[in-house]
């Protein structure tokens, strides 16, 4: 069934059989992989914490045709964090989701298998799936890495259609990146990234949605141990190994704001967008004292960002080492512009995070 009884404490691991409700006042701890198959649900109620064992297998997963609904409040949010005092990013293998919306392919409906588990598969064609809720929630020191190709984020979004209601996460000192869609059409809104050590928000295979009031800062201390970390990430298809498939991504951000105050550490590039990939960004605002190479890079040895990208970006960084913007030809929708604010911070109290 999911779970262990241990008095008030609760084991989770193993596969979820029809619908499986968790109870705020007790404690869990997820010892292993919990899997919700298709037909099942995984109910978490505001205020529930959930503690995960240290390792690359202690991760949730929601296959095709399963559903999670884990409906926190600001002032109750839902808690994903490991099970120690001494955790530091990369501890356990965070949420991963997996839906029957479209991903890029040479054929309509291709699927695809999940990079951490290759017997769970993802995509198809039903854009508006429906893989439930995620609202307050508070996903801390994930992303478990078994070898450099098979890698877990704090968010995994495999294929998630815009049925999916995600809203309100907050994800903190994670390894690889913050958030990751692989394909997919959902839409997800007000996200806080601190700390993630590759990329804050990461677009691939064919993403087709709309992220926004999305907010990613790292830290004075912060230093990671990516080649290339960033801040937008965007391939239009998976790995530029597919510049003829479709979809490529073709995706929107709006309000965004990208702040490095990490003095050790340098970021790549605030936005890399590449290998066909279309992106509509506006109201993006760059800022902080940490070295930036470039505040857009739309070039790559892949194939660089379609014709059709537009990009509104204000910079306030203090140090930029490279071009502003490093292109290969002209992008008449991508520019340097005065006055924008970014994401409010407003909208984060909830979090308790100090901005």
């Amino acid at each position: 069934d999911g779970g262990d009884d241990l008095g008030t404490t609760l084991q989770l691991s193993g596969t979820v059989s029809e619908t499986m409700t968790l109870d705020a006042s007790k404690e869990y701890v997820l010892t292993g992989t919990l899997t919700v198959p298709d037909g099942a649900t995984l109910v978490i109620p505001a205020g529930t914490t959930i503690k995960a064992n240290q390792g690359f297998d202690k991760y949730i997963l929601v296959a095709q045709g399963g559903r999670i609904e884990a409906r926190g409040t600001a002032d109750n949010p839902i808690v994903f964090t490991a099970n120690s005092d001494n955790a530091s990013a990369g501890f356990w293998g965070g949420l991963v989701i997996n839906g029957y919306a479209p991903i890029s392919g040479n054929a309509s409906g291709t699927t695809a298998a999940t990079e951490v588990d290759n017997n769970q598969m993802y995509g198809g064609t039903d854009a508006a799936d429906n893989s439930g809720v995620l609202q307050y929630v508070e996903l801390l020191y994930t992303g478990a890495r078994s070898s450099a190709d098979i890698e877990h984020n704090g968010l995994t979004l495999n294929g998630v259609g815009s049925g999916t209601q995600i809203s309100n996460i907050y994800i903190s000192e994670g390894a690889d990146d913050a958030i990751e869609f692989f394909g997919g059409s959902v839409n997800v809104s007000n996200l806080l990234a601190v700390n993630c050590d590759d990329d804050m928000f990461d677009f691939t295979q064919g993403y087709c949605g709309t992220l926004s009031n999305c907010y990613g800062v790292w830290e004075s201390g912060f230093t990671s141990t990516e080649e290339d970390p960033r801040g937008v990430e965007a391939d239009g298809n998976l790995d530029g190994n597919g510049p003829d498939h479709t979809p490529q991504s073709d995706f929107t951000i709006e309000n965004m704001t990208i702040e490095n105050l990490a003095s050790a550490q340098s970021m790549q590039d605030a936005i890399k967008i590449r290998r066909g990939a279309a992106a509509h960004i506006t109201n993006a605002f760059v800022t902080g004292s940490g070295a930036i190479e470039n505040l857009i890079d739309l070039t790559d040895s892949k194939g660089d960002a379609a014709a059709s990208t537009e990009i509104s970006v204000t910079n306030s960084a203090t140090n930029v080492t490279s071009a502003e913007i490093n292109q290969n030809g002209t992008y008449e929708g991508v520019g340097i512009v005065e006055g924008n604010a970014g994401c409010p911070t407003t909208g984060f109290g909830w979090t308790g995070y100090s901005f």
